[in-house]
């Protein structure tokens, strides 16, 4: 490269820890460009507008409901996004339901925990991160090959539909469908990034265990008062593990007044048995009716005075939650020789915290080589 000309760096994936990563190149003179198959940022953090029939509009974080930062790295990144208005606590008493004796338990009175959600929606700090100066972001764009060039060392991106998506003098890897066939079974192709050049990450990302869940949406036109809680996991359920009262957190509304919308997790037992009969591809319209009425009869069932919803779609994370970590003490893969990061959280922790500190370390090993391309 010329002197003086800044770096280029490809992120694949705009979830939490792709955004985080891209925004520290580029708030460090890297010019970024992110690929996002979908058509905005989040990944799990994303959130769902649907429509009542009446035109009102309703909001659900459907996947990651809130986080915890333990980790000082990370709590510092955090304290910068409270001070733009990116997060807020989430001040609220959470417990836990006994299935077995049908009564809530572990009440938090104390708020043990500070719980941490993006403003207005999940997704809004993933949105932020990849709309800051230096990060150009490519929506609904899915690569389908990444060629180490030797004779240049840089990287070569081909869309999936053959579009030329660019040459970069660095890799992130935020998504793990772009290196584990473990996670691309349902379309029938093989992972667009090839590691068999490099075989400690092939050996340590080639397979990558993972739980599935489902997540109910609903809306009630009054609120659940008999519910003590706005959030609470479930003890000896086999079908749900967690609720919320998504409409609760800070800067969320509901269709009117008096609405309530809530979030159900099913256990990964659930999902695991229902993916076991229709495997990974997509589920019919059918299909997720069926599990939405499985959910919200385990709700119904636990003696909570729930009453029937005004809306209920059901949605399937199929391969979202990784059961093991690979990035080790480092919390990300690295080849040196080809300027490739992978983070994620199944490189550190299968939850926000993880995934944000992930992509932490592989911005600081992408930062480590710049000075040098």
């Amino acid at each position: 490269m010329s002197s003086g000309t800044l770096p280029k760096v490809a992120v694949i994936g705009s979830g939490i820890s792709g955004a985080v990563c891209a925004s520290i190149l580029a708030a460090s003179g890297v010019s970024v460009t992110i690929v996002e198959t979908g058509r905005g940022a989040g990944g799990r953090m994303s959130q769902r507008r649907e429509t009542l029939e009446d035109g009102r509009e309703l909001y659900f974080d459907h996947g990651a409901p809130y986080f915890s930062v333990t980790d000082n790295e990370v709590l510092g990144v955090v304290s910068s996004w409270e001070a733009r208005g990116l997060v807020a606590e989430w001040p609220v008493m959470f417990g836990s339901f006994d299935w077995s004796v049908r009564k809530f338990v572990d009440l938090d009175k104390e708020g043990r925990t500070k719980k941490y959600v993006g403003v207005p929606g999940m997704n809004s700090i993933c949105k932020a991160l990849c709309s800051e100066s230096g990060v150009e972001a490519k929506y609904g764009t899915t690569v389908g090959k990444m060629n180490w060039l030797h004779d240049r060392n840089l990287w070569s991106l081909i869309g999936l539909d053959g579009q030329d998506l660019g040459q970069f003098d660095g890799l992130v890897a935020s998504d793990k469908n772009v290196v584990s066939s473990r996670f691309t079974g349902a379309t029938g192709r093989p992972p667009p990034l090839d590691l068999a050049s490099s075989p400690e990450l092939a050996i340590l990302s080639q397979d990558i265990p993972v739980n599935s869940c489902f997540a109910l949406m609903l809306a009630f036109s009054e609120p659940l008062s008999s519910i003590p809680v706005k959030g609470f996991s479930f003890k000896n359920s086999q079908i749900l593990s967690w609720a919320y009262c998504d409409s609760s957190k800070p800067g969320r509304s509901c269709a009117s007044p008096n609405c309530e919308c809530w979030v159900l997790h099913s256990t990964a037992e659930y999902a695991h048995g229902v993916i076991s009969k229709t495997g990974l591809k997509k589920l019919s319209s059918d299909a997720l009716v069926e599990v939405a009425k499985d959910l919200l009869h385990e709700f119904q069932n636990t003696g909570i005075n729930v009453p029937h919803p005004i809306f209920m779609k059901a949605h399937r994370w199929g391969s979202a939650f990784p059961a093991i970590a690979i990035g080790g003490n480092e919390k990300c893969l690295w080849d040196q020789n080809k300027r490739l990061a992978i983070c994620g959280d199944f490189c550190a922790s299968p939850n926000v915290q993880g995934a944000v500190l992930s992509g932490i370390r592989a911005a600081s090993k992408i930062l480590g080589k710049s000075s040098n391309l």
